[in-house]
């Protein structure tokens, strides 16, 4: 049985409303390969746009961050009403920055 024993500690964590580097981002660049998969978000505010945030995930970790994101989707439809897909942006390439 999967069952919690009974001297088991629980791991608390913290969640701080603060958290340095939070970052609005309205794009998103996924790829992967055999071992992980990354999500690099971007803020793109015409005619520039910048990296925010990379992230680097297992594939079984990935598989459930996208079941809680469905999860939560749901909730806020069934809650707020049904969302609109954003367009898409397009026209737009990446600036290769060379390390000095």
């Amino acid at each position: 049985m999967a069952d919690k024993q009974p001297n088991q500690a629980q791991t608390q964590i913290k969640i701080v409303d603060n958290i340095p580097g939070t970052e609005y981002t309205n794009m998103m660049q996924a790829r992967h390969n055999k071992d992980e998969f990354q999500l690099i978000f971007l803020n793109v505010m015409a005619p520039t746009g910048r990296t925010v945030s990379k992230l680097v995930t297992s594939p079984g970790h990935m598989k459930r961050i996208v079941i809680a994101l469905q999860e939560n989707l749901k909730k806020y439809e069934d809650q707020f009403g049904k969302i609109d897909e954003s367009e898409a942006p397009t026209n737009f390439g990446f600036e290769e920055r060379k390390n000095s």
